[in-house]
């Protein structure tokens, strides 16, 4: 398991120390030229690894566990695209069908939930044997996140995996992307649920 973060150059002490602390790579959007490119980048250095990757932006605030839970999860779903991160706020469409998914699977007693498309760059990985697949799929039109959802729908035909407990939490500080919709980014982006070494046992 390998994990590539990104930053961003107004955000780059921040950047530096996530990286550092997860013995990650760093790639740095060095001129404001967004999170598509930024994203791209990263699953590109992620193609040529041999190991499955972790992608991660760096306002992402990984809890203490995050390394031996994450590769819990890999292991667990080697062949899906899985999202680390499930938030609360962004994008507001999708947050009272989470609330919904979230009850039923306390209900059902479930630990993941899946949802048809990568809501957040937060935090994810896709399979190693797709990310070639995926670049080549991506759409360069579409927020960061909605891309690689959607170049997922065509490659991997299946859903995209959220735990219900969140392993990172988000840093809800001010945006520094230019968002298409030229909507602030004003409600609350905070984890759902955050998770404990309880939830792997």
């Amino acid at each position: 398991m390998k994990i590539v973060v990104i930053g961003h150059y107004a955000r780059r002490r921040q950047a530096e120390l996530l990286a550092a602390g997860l013995s990650a790579h760093l790639i740095m959007d060095e001129t404001g030229l967004g999170a598509l490119r930024a994203h791209r980048q990263a699953l590109q250095w992620c193609a040529g690894q041999h190991d499955r990757c972790i992608v991660m932006e760096d306002d992402a605030l990984p809890i203490a566990s995050f390394l031996p839970m994450a590769g819990w999860w890999l292991d667990r779903f080697p062949e899906d695209l899985l999202s680390l991160y499930l938030g609360t706020g962004r994008p507001p469409q999708w947050q009272r069908t989470i609330a919904h998914m979230l009850r039923n699977a306390d209900e059902m007693q479930l630990s993941y939930i899946a949802l048809p498309q990568l809501l957040h760059g937060v935090c994810y990985s896709p399979p190693a044997g797709k990310v070639v697949a995926l670049l080549a799929a991506m759409p360069m039109n579409r927020p960061a996140d909605y891309a690689v959802g959607d170049a997922w729908r065509q490659v991997g035909r299946r859903a995209v995996i959220y735990p219900v407990r969140s392993l990172v939490d988000h840093d809800d500080g001010p945006s520094v992307e230019k968002h298409r919709d030229g909507q602030a980014r004003t409600e609350v982006r905070r984890a759902w649920r955050l998770a404990s070494l309880e939830d792997c046992a």
